[in-house]
């Protein structure tokens, strides 16, 4: 039996699987949970970030407005499903208090460190790039230095410092949308310098799905076998690309080494919100809630760059499924010093 080392959650969103359910992951049966049009101004929220906070659950959501240009808003909910957001985008300041609005920000993930909760986005510095800011209270958010150069995206802090440092996920490219497609590993002693890189996972492999490019989603997540990540894989078709979603496990001590790794994707595009939508068959997995005393993971992922829907798993299927199908590729296994 694998367990999450975490706190518990006894709120999390939850439905039990369905009779019919193939797969370790199974989809919240009133999916999407957020719609089009979902305030005045933004078209389509997707790709977006959740975490407990007091009594329930907030987020960092990408809203993309009706202009086309992507902004990240601010939720709240009771129960994790049924949303409310703040009808301005969220108000960046620097260091110093002034006011430091990016150019526009996308695909954010949240998550807590110790006594602070941390926004991690992709905007634009001369191209695009990962960006960080911090809050205490969700009321102030105050950028921190851009982490890395461009061309960078899918940026995911670990949960707690791992020997003494904070550990960031990122996937370096060039300046097109696809090129180069492997997750890297970043480390730094205070949020503003970072360096040791590694490779960590490798886009490929016999597995189709992963072809073209992989990219991190939720933070991940502490458990006795490792440290348990989601991450979403592209294939091309001759009708564009198809992203799906798998999992890994990863040293508990040295996060650039991969255990194991799903060779099967655990959840494809299939539903209508996923395969039909600005974007067509996408699965885009930015956020996972976790309870510790019963196993239970929540995951939300964007579908078809229009919608925000939810799915369920356990730990325990998780990780099994994950080791069923285990698959490294290239220099997963190693410590990514190359």
């Amino acid at each position: 039996m694998s367990k999450i080392l975490g706190n518990a959650l006894p709120n999390i969103p939850w439905q039990e699987r369905p009779q019919d359910a193939k797969g370790p992951v199974w989809r919240h049966d009133k999916n999407p949970i957020i719609g089009r049009n979902p305030v005045e101004g933004v078209a389509r929220i997707f790709n977006s970030a959740v975490c407990p906070f007091e009594d329930g659950f907030i987020g960092v959501f990408r809203g993309e407005t009706i202009n086309g240009r992507p902004h990240i808003y601010l939720g709240r909910s009771i129960d994790g499903i049924h949303w409310s957001f703040d009808r301005e985008r969220i108000r960046f300041i620097d260091e110093h208090g002034i006011l430091y609005q990016p150019l526009y920000a996308y695909d954010p993930r949240l998550l807590k460190i110790e006594d602070s909760y941390y926004i991690i986005w992709c905007g634009d510095f001369d191209g695009a790039s990962i960006g960080l800011a911090k809050t205490d209270d969700f009321k102030t958010f105050v950028r921190l230095e851009n982490p890395f150069l461009p061309f960078n995206r899918n940026g995911v802090l670990f949960p707690r410092k791992v020997n003494g440092k904070y550990v960031m996920l990122s996937r370096p490219s060039d300046g097109g949308h696809t090129p180069f497609g492997d997750i890297m590993l970043s480390q730094s002693p205070d949020l503003k310098y970072w360096g040791e890189h590694r490779l960590v996972m490798q886009k490929g492999g016999h597995g189709w799905w992963q072809s073209v490019k992989i990219g991190c989603g939720p933070a991940p997540i502490e458990t006795d076998e490792g440290w348990l990540i989601f991450y979403h894989g592209v294939t091309e078709t001759c009708n564009g690309y198809v992203y799906s979603m798998g999992g890994a496990i990863l040293d508990i001590d040295n996060p650039a080494i991969v255990k194991y790794r799903s060779g099967s994707f655990m959840l494809t595009p299939e539903e209508w919100y996923e395969e039909r939508g600005f974007v067509p068959n996408v699965i885009f997995p930015c956020a996972a809630l976790c309870d510790a005393d019963t196993g239970r993971i929540a995951i939300y992922y964007g579908a078809a760059d229009s919608y925000v829907a939810l799915a369920y798993t356990t730990v325990n299927e998780a990780i099994a499924f994950i080791k069923l199908h285990n698959e490294l590729v290239g220099l997963d296994g190693t410590d990514g010093r190359i």
